[in-house]
């Protein structure tokens, strides 16, 4: 049940998707929010949760990425299109880049300030900076760099969903149901969930 099949994602591969997608998706919101809270006080705690929550993303993502490569993951539905296929592969890669590289462009930020202020996860453990050179415009550069990427995200975000819930209500395939604790709606396919795991 944890490994991926030929029909569906895993136990394993399921739970890493949308632990992650929920973290995710609460980081843009949080940080969205952090960012126009007036009371000083208050902005400070969310910050912290906010780098906790972007750490523990960014540590899912590489264990969702090692998991890739040993489970590996089930070929593409047959009903899609070639450009179907290429255009989520792409959006799915980008998706996956992102929940790397937004956190990291994070970390760096923390790193670049001039203020050091340290990062505890969760209010226990103590996270040591990046290796940079504080600086104002290393500062202003990182702080570019996180924001553009966690726009373009929710851009990424936004298409995603669109494209799953489109697959499920729509057409009526099983794109989305494979990343869903729930067997597959083609007949054929339900016959492949309980044979050999890969």
């Amino acid at each position: 049940m944890s490994r991926n099949r030929d029909v569906s994602f895993g136990l394993t591969a399921i739970l890493l998707h949308w632990t992650i997608a929920a973290l995710f998706l609460g980081e843009l919101v949080l940080g969205f929010w952090m960012t126009r809270v007036k009371d000083m006080a208050l902005q400070f705690e969310l910050i912290q949760w906010h780098k906790s929550f972007g750490l523990l993303v960014l540590v899912l993502a590489v264990l969702r990425i090692l998991w890739r490569i040993v489970a590996g993951r089930p070929p593409a539905l047959p009903t899609l299109s070639r450009l179907e296929r290429a255009s989520a592969a792409t959006v799915q890669a980008l998706l996956l880049a992102a929940t790397i590289l937004v956190p990291l462009a994070g970390w760096a930020l923390v790193s670049a300030s001039t203020l050091r202020i340290p990062t505890l996860l969760f209010g226990q453990v103590l996270i040591p900076h990046l290796p940079l050179i504080p600086s104002g415009h290393a500062e202003a550069f990182w702080s570019r760099g996180h924001a553009l990427l966690a726009y373009g995200s929710a851009v990424l975000v936004l298409a995603h969903t669109a494209a799953a819930l489109g697959h499920h209500f729509l057409l009526r395939d099983d794109v989305l149901r494979r990343i869903l604790p729930l067997p597959t709606r083609d007949p054929l396919a339900r016959v492949g969930d309980y044979g050999e795991q890969r």
